[in-house]
């Protein structure tokens, strides 16, 4: 069994699946996406989609972050359980993953696509995604209120979602800071060793972000 991740460091979703598996300790080929051949060709062959991360199991092929650690969780089922064996437990792990996903990372990407000119900065779809994170923002304040992750008493696949997504449009539209438990939430997932190695990796690529990045909120 040859497990290998198409990926890149910068990406939030390749953050997502990589931490997933440095939380259970699994090793992984690195197959990095910097349009260099041959990984480029091979990544495009395997998934005409060509969207990342990817992972490869020999003769298998596994897409979206969530599905990598959905498959990673279904084959090493040691260490980390990143998703409860408890099915109601492990359905709100995916709903709370799928939070981050859609309501984090998606109206996120949409500022950095008006950013680019690729969307009005001032029309309504800009417009539309910063109100959504300024209310996601203040749903997860209330959430972690009381809690140490976000679903369950241990970290798990959503709280891999949360990570990155959070480092990102904290970059991209401010977190109040006025939101201390989601300050105290993101400060734990950005100290959470199987994170700050992934955070780590990327560091080098920063320079492909769009936006000015903040001094000190890393």
């Amino acid at each position: 069994m040859t497990l290998a991740l198409y990926m890149h460091p910068l990406s939030s979703y390749s953050q997502k699946a990589v931490t997933a598996f440095y939380e259970k300790g699994v090793d992984f080929e690195l197959k990095m996406l910097d349009n260099s051949e041959p990984v480029a060709g091979e990544f495009a062959a395997l998934w005409p989609i060509r969207r990342f991360p990817i992972l490869t199991d020999d003769d298998r092929m596994v897409f979206e972050a969530t599905g990598v650690i959905e498959y990673l969780e279904a084959i090493r089922p040691g260490g980390t359980p990143l998703i409860p064996s408890d099915p109601v437990a492990a359905a709100e792990v995916r709903m709370w993953d799928r939070f981050f996903d859609n309501y984090i990372n998606t109206p996120q990407q949409r500022v950095i696509m008006a950013t680019l000119g690729r969307e009005p900065e001032s029309g309504p779809g800009n417009v539309h995604a910063t109100s959504q994170l300024d209310t996601a923002y203040a749903v997860l304040d209330q959430r972690m209120a009381e809690r140490e992750w976000v679903s369950g008493d241990t970290f798990s696949m959503a709280d891999c979602a949360a990570a990155p997504a959070l480092l990102y449009t904290d970059w991209t539209h401010p977190i109040p800071g006025e939101y201390r438990h989601l300050w105290a939430y993101r400060d734990r997932l950005l100290a959470r060793p199987s994170y700050a190695r992934a955070l780590d990796e990327a560091r080098p690529y920063r320079n492909l972000f769009p936006l000015p990045i903040p001094e000190g909120r890393d």
